[in-house]
């Protein structure tokens, strides 16, 4: 699976694109369907607490997923999107049953 990062607003790390790349490998490995995965990562200046934000958007056969989440760090709010972005690849895992 291709991941490509952008960061928006913010200097690029190469800790973080290692980190979220991990997390997606391994949905990859789970998910062989997966085509290629887009993580933006942004910092929302207005907000005081939870200014951290990741964005992906998983390209498969069908429609595109996308999760976004808003954390106080990257790390949690990567592990949150993965998260949610875990339960929509269930959901659809379950549809590629029925056929």
């Amino acid at each position: 699976m291709t991941v490509n990062f952008q960061y928006v607003d913010i200097d690029a790390s190469e800790w973080l694109s290692e980190h979220a790349k991990e997390k997606l490998d391994k949905l990859a490995n789970k998910y062989e369907f997966l085509i290629s995965a887009e993580v933006f990562f942004k910092e929302d200046k207005n907000e005081p607490v939870d200014s951290k934000i990741c964005n992906i958007r998983l390209s498969l056969p069908g429609p595109q997923i996308f999760a976004s989440s808003n954390q106080k760090n990257y790390e949690m709010a990567v592990k949150k999107t993965i998260s949610d972005l875990e339960v929509q690849l269930k959901k659809r895992k379950e549809t590629y049953k029925t056929f």
